[in-house]
C-alpha cells in the first residue's frame, strides 16, 4: 500500500509539472502572437507598398544613384550632356579632376543602403511656403527621424510653426547658409563650379562669385557633406517632372530624394498660403511657382498625385 501511494504521488507530481509547462508554453505563444500582432500594424502604417500603384511604379526607380561618390562618378554620355547644358557659368575645369578633389576631402561612402522590412524611418520634407505660418507644426515636424529643409529656410523665430530640428539641408552656393554640426549639407550641383565652390568653402575660400555673389565659406561639418548625383537629377527630371522645365526645383528634388531614403514621408510647407499667394514664410516677397528653369505647375500636380496615391502625406497649414 505504501508503495502504491508513492507511485500515485509521483504520477500526480509529474502530471502537475506537465500541466504547468503546457500553461507556460501556451502563455508564451499567446504573448509572442500578441507582439507579432502589435508590430504588424506599425510596419503596415510605416512602410509604403511600392507595388500597389502602377502610376508610382512606372516612375520610381530604386536603382538610381542618389549621391555622388568615387565609384559612381563617371557619368554616362547622355547624363553628362544633359547636365552640361545646365551650366550657366562656363566650365573651364575638368570634371574628373574636381571629383577627385571632392572625395579626397569629403566622405566617400554609400549612404542609406540599410533599407529592409524592419526599418521604419519617418521623414519630414519642409518647404518654405507661407502656409506654414500659424500652422503649429513645429513639434510634429521635429518628431520625425529625418527633417529635410530646403535652401535658406530658417528655424530661428519660427520654431512653433516649422520646428528647429534639421538633419539634412539641400542647397547650392547661391542659397548657402551656415549649418550646425548635426546637419548634413546636401549639395545640389547645377554646375561643376558648384562642386568647386564646395571644395573652396572648406579650403582656400577663394570662390566668391558664380553668376552672383556667393559666400566664400560655410559653417558645416565636413564629415556630413553629400552631393546629389547628376544622374538622380536627370531621373527626377525625366521620370517625375516628365521633362517640364530645364531641371527640377530644389524642393521637388528634395521630396523625391526623401522617397528613396525614407519609409514614411510627410510634406510640409509646399504650395500657396490660404490666400492663394506664393511667398516664403520668412518674408513677404511674392514668388511664382512657374519659372524659366522649373516646371512648377507640373511639379505641383505630381506632388498632389503622390498624396492621392498614399505615397506621401501633405500638411497644408492653415486653409
Amino acid at each position: 500500500m505504501t508503495m502504491l501511494l508513492k507511485r500515485l504521488r509521483y504520477i500526480i507530481a509529474l502530471l502537475s509539472s506537465m500541466t504547468i509547462l503546457l500553461v507556460l508554453y501556451f502563455q508564451n505563444s499567446a504573448t509572442l502572437s500578441f507582439y507579432s500582432f502589435v508590430r504588424k500594424p506599425k510596419s503596415h502604417i510605416c512602410l509604403e507598398d511600392r507595388g500597389n500603384s502602377s502610376w508610382f511604379s512606372e516612375r520610381y526607380k530604386p536603382t538610381v544613384p542618389l549621391l555622388l561618390n568615387s565609384t559612381n562618378s563617371e557619368l554616362h554620355a547622355n547624363i553628362f550632356s544633359w547636365w552640361k547644358e545646365l551650366q550657366d557659368v562656363p566650365n573651364v575645369t575638368n570634371y574628373t579632376e574636381v571629383v577627385n578633389q571632392l572625395f579626397s576631402l569629403f566622405p566617400d561612402e554609400e549612404h542609406y543602403s540599410d533599407a529592409g522590412p524592419d526599418r521604419c524611418r519617418t521623414c519630414a520634407v519642409v518647404g518654405n511656403s507661407g502656409n506654414l505660418l500659424g500652422s503649429n507644426y513645429g513639434q510634429l515636424i521635429d518628431s520625425h527621424d529625418f527633417v529635410i529643409r530646403i535652401n535658406k529656410g530658417p528655424t530661428e523665430d519660427y520654431e512653433k510653426d516649422v520646428g528647429n530640428k534639421t538633419t539634412h539641408r539641400i542647397l547650392y552656393p547661391e542659397s548657402a547658409v551656415d549649418l550646425n554640426d548635426n546637419t548634413h549639407l546636401v549639395l545640389l550641383p547645377i554646375k561643376v563650379l558648384d562642386m568647386q565652390w564646395l571644395i573652396s568653402a572648406f579650403t582656400t575660400k577663394n570662390i566668391t562669385q558664380t553668376y552672383t555673389e556667393v559666400p566664400s565659406t560655410i559653417k558645416a561639418s565636413k564629415d556630413k557633406v553629400m552631393i546629389l548625383h547628376p544622374e538622380f537629377m536627370r531621373y527626377v527630371h525625366d521620370n517625375w517632372a516628365e521633362g517640364h522645365g530645364r531641371y527640377p526645383s530644389t524642393g521637388f528634388l528634395a521630396l523625391i530624394f526623401t522617397l528613396h531614403i525614407c519609409d514614411k514621408v510627410n510634406v510640409f510647407g509646399f504650395g500657396a498660403n490660404s490666400n492663394r499667394n506664393w511667398h516664403h514664410y520668412f518674408d513677404e516677397t511674392l514668388t511664382s511657382f512657374e519659372s524659366s528653369s522649373h516646371g512648377g505647375d507640373f511639379e505641383n500636380q505630381t506632388i498632389y498625385q503622390l498624396h492621392q496615391e498614399n505615397k506621401i502625406s501633405m500638411y497644408k497649414g492653415l486653409t
